[in-house]
């Protein structure tokens, strides 16, 4: 038995020297070295106890160790656990219970505090130090890659959940390695080319896509920490591809400095996580000449669509279903399938679909079907020549910046404060984020609300992503005949106020 995804991934590079990571100061990683510390990081996991199918929870900071712990997970059958680095203890503390997580690897700041909310805490900074890499340093440089299957965990990623309770995502090593292997196909890959990428690696978008794709096609990374202007504009002559959220594309054009010389050596420019405006994808290709290439994809299945890499990249729409990807368009009521042009519920099934929600068989059955079909909650509908439009998300779901954010969980944090009787929380549109929360509170009676207050309480418990940007005060929230608030009527209503978040 072997283990698929370390040795379509990782193996073909034991002992290259080619450029890997290439640093923000232009100081280079091969591939060798960087499989070298994998595997020291591997010894010390399982000098710890650690044995195949046990998780690894992991709030750093990006760095090459961060990333080299990835690979030591898979090398050693430990299931990957990342962790967005805004999350707060009290969200910590549920994905660790709920995980079960053996080890947490965190930041040296937070050790303490965690250190009561797993077994076993290491810290590992952003400047690669800390107690992982010390114990790393004293193990040997290569390591036996325990043997796993295409259908066993490689992963667990948690989503939010619209009742406020997250979701563990269950990702087999045949989701991760199925969707690397068709993007890099789809996307033409090839040795010869350097990924610009400054996204976090807690995320499907950094992690699974753009790192698992340089792997397979054993490129190299211009590999910042964090999405800075000027690193980008400086890095850009080197890369040929770079992978971004609106966020970024939208921050380049404000930039005097990115210019069609500046991306001429560039071939793709690939977005997602978050809507595009078709504005800027027209706005971008009058200035860099490049047509900016959109897909669609989601934590529980990785990409599902994507636009063609040669033919009509269609502002508006997210492209065609990848090889090996169904897609179809049903009824939200009665699941039926409907024709091309009608609006329904987005449900997709392949290889890239994931296993399951961690300890939640109901929501697992609610959610993927028994054929294999997962329904996304996206709304959305294919048009005439195949290209797939998403108009809206089921369970108004926000993505701010590329991150997802169900309102019920802000929700719970506004409804429990002094003085608020109930909340709504929705997105609005938000000309850098793609879209931004609006919270909406209405007072008990005579209650002296203090908004301040209710956004302190917010900035303690909740990431900092989910934070809302304004907090309206209502008499009440518009509610249909079966007393349901509506969110859409609430947009409608409240015009003013989103015109001033954007």
């Amino acid at each position: 038995m072997t283990n698929p995804l370390f040795d379509a991934l990782f193996a073909p590079n034991i002992g290259s020297e080619r450029p890997f990571l290439i640093l923000a100061d232009r100081s280079q990683i091969s591939y060798a070295a960087f499989l070298r510390q994998a595997a020291q990081m591997a010894n010390a996991l399982t000098s710890l106890g650690l044995v195949a199918g046990d998780r690894v929870a992991v709030q750093v900071e990006k760095s090459p160790q961060a990333l080299a712990l990835y690979a030591a997970c898979v090398q050693s059958g430990l299931v990957f656990l990342p962790l967005n680095t805004g999350y707060t203890t009290h969200e910590l503390s549920y994905f660790l219970e709920n995980s079960g997580a053996s080890l947490l690897v965190c930041g040296g700041a937070q050790e303490a505090e965690l250190s009561s909310l797993a077994p076993r805490v290491l810290t590992l900074e952003g400047d690669g130090s800390g107690s992982l890499v010390d114990l790393s340093a004293r193990q040997q440089k290569v390591f036996d890659t325990v043997p796993r299957e295409a259908n066993d965990l490689a992963a667990l990623l948690y989503t939010s959940g619209t009742t406020g309770r997250s979701k563990g995502a269950m990702l087999s090593q045949r989701n991760l390695l199925s969707n690397a292997e068709v993007l890099k196909e789809c996307w033409h890959f090839s040795p010869d080319d350097v990924l610009l990428h400054a996204l976090p690696i807690f995320h499907t978008h950094g992690l699974f896509v753009a790192t698992n794709i340089t792997l397979l096609a054993g490129c190299s990374m211009v590999f910042l920490p964090k999405f800075d202007i000027d690193q980008m504009i400086s890095a850009l002559p080197r890369a040929t591809t770079m992978m971004g959220v609106p966020t970024f594309y939208t921050r380049l054009l404000d930039d005097a400095r990115f210019t069609k010389e500046l991306a001429a050596g560039m071939r793709l420019f690939i977005s997602g996580s978050a809507p595009l405006l078709a504005e800027t994808h027209k706005q971008f290709e009058a200035l860099s000449g490049h047509r900016i290439l959109e897909r669609y994809g989601m934590t529980e299945t990785n990409m599902n669509t994507s636009n063609p890499y040669d033919g009509d990249r269609r502002a508006g729409t997210v492209g065609l279903p990848l090889p090996g990807v169904e897609l179809k368009i049903t009824d939200p009521d009665t699941g039926a399938l409907l024709s091309n042009g009608e609006v329904g519920q987005i449900e997709v099934r392949g290889d890239n679909v994931f296993q399951g929600y961690w300890q939640m068989p109901k929501k697992t059955a609610d959610e993927l079907r028994e054929d294999g079909f997962f329904i996304t909650g996206d709304l959305g509908l294919i048009d005439e020549q195949g290209y797939v439009q998403i108009v809206g998300r089921g369970k108004d779901l926000i993505i701010s910046g590329g991150y997802n954010i169900y309102p019920k969980e802000v929700e719970l944090v506004l409804d429990a404060q002094p003085g608020v009787l109930e909340s709504a929380v929705i997105g609005v549109p938000d000309s850098d984020f793609g879209e931004a929360v609006l919270g909406v509170i209405v007072p008990e009676p005579n209650a002296d609300i203090q908004t301040d207050a209710i956004m302190e309480a917010a900035r303690n418990e909740l990431a900092r992503f989910k934070h809302p940007r304004r907090l309206i005060i209502l008499d009440n929230l518009p509610r249909n005949a079966m007393g349901k608030v509506q969110k859409n009527v609430l947009r409608e209503t409240l015009k003013s106020a989103l015109k001033a978040t954007q």
